[in-house]
């Protein structure tokens, strides 16, 4: 076996990169240098849910299980891809959204929700992301699905100015199944291949709420 392509579904972190509105922002500063030290290295300060990122269960429980006590089975395994783009601002997406994708959806599989947000990444209208319907999550959880990973800022709606947001029902939902969360995916229109093996395994960070991922999809060639 072999991997014939790989997607990558992360966006790049850095100083300027959008965050969820209260979060800390990235700082790069330069610690080392070759011409002073021998080496360069970076100070990195950043929130645990920087760009690309899963949400463990403690980030809404309590009690739930921290990002590196999770079987790391919940960050790899065979993607199924739940193409909704078209939804719009703040809009729900509803079981009727996800249906025609309901025959993949069993245990072990990563679902992929494709809202096509991302080309919103950077911009204010990014915060208006359209956001899972705590049914839909619901009836998705039955069927076996553990991790839920889109290409938007929040599963839940984003709480603004003039929308205070619903209380993140969604989040307590999968924390409360023993689930895991990745948002600020990318790219996820490109993974156009049958059966695609998803990896978004997070940085082992002590007792976290969450944690930052390279997260690619791969077709593989036997």
């Amino acid at each position: 076996m072999r991997v014939r392509r790989i997607v990558d579904l992360s966006v790049p972190v850095g100083p300027g990169t959008q965050v969820y509105p209260g979060d800390p922002s990235p700082r790069f500063a330069v610690h080392s240098t070759v011409a002073r030290d021998g080496f360069n290295l970076l100070h990195l300060e950043l929130g645990s849910q920087t760009g690309t990122h899963v949400d463990a269960p403690y980030h809404f429980q309590d009690d739930g299980a921290r990002v590196d006590q999770l079987d790391l089975s919940l960050f790899t395994g065979p993607g199924a891809l739940i193409d909704v783009r078209g939804v719009g601002a703040r809009e729900r997406i509803t079981w009727e959204h996800l249906a025609p994708a309901a025959a993949l959806l069993r245990p072990g599989v990563i679902a992929l929700v494709c809202t096509g947000w991302s080309r919103h990444f950077g911009t204010p209208a990014y915060f208006d992301n359209p956001f899972l319907d705590a049914d839909a999550v619901a009836r998705m959880l039955d069927l076996g699905v553990r991790t839920f990973c889109l290409d938007a800022l929040n599963i839940d709606e984003t709480p603004g100015d003039d929308h205070p947001g619903e209380g993140y029902p969604v989040h307590h939902l999968i924390a409360s199944a023993g689930g895991v969360i990745g948002e600020n995916f990318r790219n996820l229109e490109l993974v156009d291949f049958p059966d695609p093996f998803v990896s978004c395994l997070p940085i082992a960070l002590e007792n976290a709420d969450g944690a930052p991922v390279r997260a690619v999809a791969m077709e593989l060639e036997e």
